[in-house]
């Protein structure tokens, strides 16, 4: 999503991270072309304005610590800033009612009933157990209804709706009432949006709101439409209280500006983004995240979230004492394999590592891990545990099976042989110890 503003932040930080002595002219350098950047990226003009203020005040303020060098205290400053801007800590929802109401509102064209299914599916995996209900209160969008009905089947929540009913606040009361009648924990309402702001929507979000009383309101915000986007959320926050964003589109080709600006025009912290276009990809908001990600950082906070929800303990502790012992097989490379995959594209997670950003824009061929996956698929029992040696008869049948050439499976072979070659002959915790003379392990 920062592409371009990254790459600049980049240039900018490195000629500032390398100097031994920070004066205010070189500041005022590094800090006029931060705010240009920001600019550029679509980021409001009085947030730039405030925050490029804030960082040239803290730098040229700031005692230079004696174990860090000054242009690396003027990247910290410029994270911390960032980080400050979108709001610190990340933000929860309220959900201690019962049932607790999340209203989603927003512009027709936003993702906001998508996100309404996303948001369903996030909840039941973070609060287990819960039972959520999704209202359809969309009754001004052709097949708006029909779209979160094939949607909440695919969260595996419920969907209530009026069969016929034109009027979204008698089918928010029936909602609220359902769900206080049958148990439900969370009710999301899914409301009517138009591709403008107009008196007849925001009396309508009025009504609605008095009716089902939530605890959340939240904004869905397109990250593409930049400005605009500020603005709407400004507008909406005026005539409905919004309490939080969710921010959409934050894996297209956009400048991103709008993730900046939001918080701090509205008040109200970004509580959500959406990265991508599967129900899973909801995340919740963390400012540090996104400071990392805009500084080409890369992404480890979410990137750990993601392996504890996808990567058993058991499992990879496991594994991790096969390698070891140099004793893993075709069988826990496969398993491995679709662990990670569970967690998203390979291209994805290659640019959330620190230092790595630039990988995320490579052409990966995802296909190449499917390959990979046939040939191993294509295996007997007995070859996957390496029990029969795949003689060239046996590569000639995996290949035949699983569709692809002879060299491919020759390929597999050979790097699988290499990499338990190398863990083979990786020094061990003792082996170590000896070789650092002793020293002490934690």
């Amino acid at each position: 999503m920062f592409g371009a503003l990254t790459d600049k932040l980049q240039n900018v930080l490195a000629k500032v991270g390398g100097k031994r002595k920070l004066s205010e002219a070189n500041i005022s350098e590094a800090v006029g072309q931060v705010r240009l950047a920001l600019l550029e990226a679509d980021v409001n003009y009085g947030v730039t304005k405030t925050f490029v203020k804030r960082v040239k005040t803290k730098a040229l303020g700031e005692e230079v610590l004696k174990s860090v060098a000054p242009g690396e205290q003027f990247i910290k400053v410029v994270h911390d800033e960032l980080v400050t801007l979108m709001g610190q800590d990340e933000a929860e929802l309220a959900l201690d009612a019962t049932p607790a109401v999340i209203m989603v509102c927003g512009l027709q064209g936003s993702g906001k009933t998508t996100q309404c299914a996303k948001l369903a599916r996030y909840l039941s995996k973070e609060k287990k157990g819960s039972k959520i209900l999704l209202a359809a209160c969309d009754l001004q969008r052709p097949a708006a209804v029909e779209q979160l009905r094939t949607l909440g089947e695919q969260a595996g929540v419920d969907v209530f709706h009026i069969e016929g009913e034109n009027d979204p606040v008698k089918v928010a009361k029936g909602a609220v009432k359902q769900a206080k009648e049958q148990g439900y924990d969370i009710l999301i309402v899914d409301t009517a949006g138009r591709l403008h702001i107009d008196e007849t929507m925001m009396e309508q979000l009025q009504q609605v709101r008095k009716v089902v009383q939530p605890h959340e309101v939240l904004f869905v915000a397109n990250a593409t439409t930049g400005q605009d986007a500020v603005n709407v959320a400004a507008e909406f926050n005026t005539r409905v209280e919004v309490t939080g964003t969710i921010l959409t589109m934050l894996d297209g080709n956009t400048r991103g500006g709008a993730a900046i600006s939001i918080r701090e025009v509205t008040g109200k912290p970004l509580k959500f983004e959406g990265i991508g276009e599967r129900l899973d990809d909801l995340q919740a908001f963390h400012p540090k995240s996104m400071a990392d990600r805009i500084l080409g950082m890369g992404d480890t906070i979410n990137l750990v979230k993601r392996a504890q929800e996808h990567i058993d303990d058991e499992q990879a502790e496991a594994l991790e004492k096969k390698i070891r012992k140099a004793t893993f097989t075709y069988d826990d490379y496969l398993n491995q394999m679709q662990s990670v995959k569970k967690m998203g594209s390979i291209k994805s997670l290659l640019g959330m590592l620190p230092g790595m950003s630039k990988l995320g824009d490579l052409d990966v061929n995802e296909k190449e891990f499917m390959k990979v996956e046939s040939i191993i698929l294509s295996m007997t029992p007995s070859e996957r545990m390496e029990k029969s040696e795949l003689i060239p008869a046996r590569r000639k049948r995996i290949a035949s099976g699983s569709g692809t050439k002879m060299e491919d499976v020759n390929k597999l072979v050979k790097s699988f042989k290499q990499a338990k070659q190398f863990f083979k002959n990786m020094p061990g915790k003792k082996q170590l110890e000896k070789m650092l003379g002793g020293a002490a392990w934690h």
